[in-house]
C-alpha cells in the first residue's frame, strides 16, 4: 500500500521508494531509506501534506501527497 493508503499510528516498514531518481534522492536526503520504520502522524483532510516520523532516525518531515504516494509500505509486523 502506499503512504497515503496506510493507517495513522501504525509501525510501518518502507518497502520500496517509486519514482525517479529525483524522488529518491529527496527522500534519502531528508532520511528515508527502504526497510526503514515510519508512523504516519497525521494527514490533512483536503489534500495537504502528511506528517511522518521515522522511527530509524527519530526524524518528522511533512510529505507533500506527490511523493507519499510513491512510498509504499506495510505494516510492520505484518509478513509481506
Amino acid at each position: 500500500m502506499t503512504l497515503i493508503d496506510a493507517p495513522k499510528g501504525k509501525t510501518l516498514k518502507i518497502v520500496n521508494i517509486d519514482g525517479g531518481d529525483d524522488v529518491r534522492r529527496k527522500l534519502m536526503a531528508l532520511g528515508f531509506h527502504k526497510d526503514d520504520l515510519i508512523e504516519l502522524n497525521s494527514q490533512a483532510i483536503l489534500r495537504g501534506p502528511v506528517i511522518v516520523r521515522n522511527l530509524t532516525s527519530d526524524a518528522r518531515v511533512a510529505l507533500g501527497r506527490g511523493v507519499a504516494q510513491k512510498i509504499l509500505v506495510q505494516i510492520a509486523d505484518e509478513p509481506a
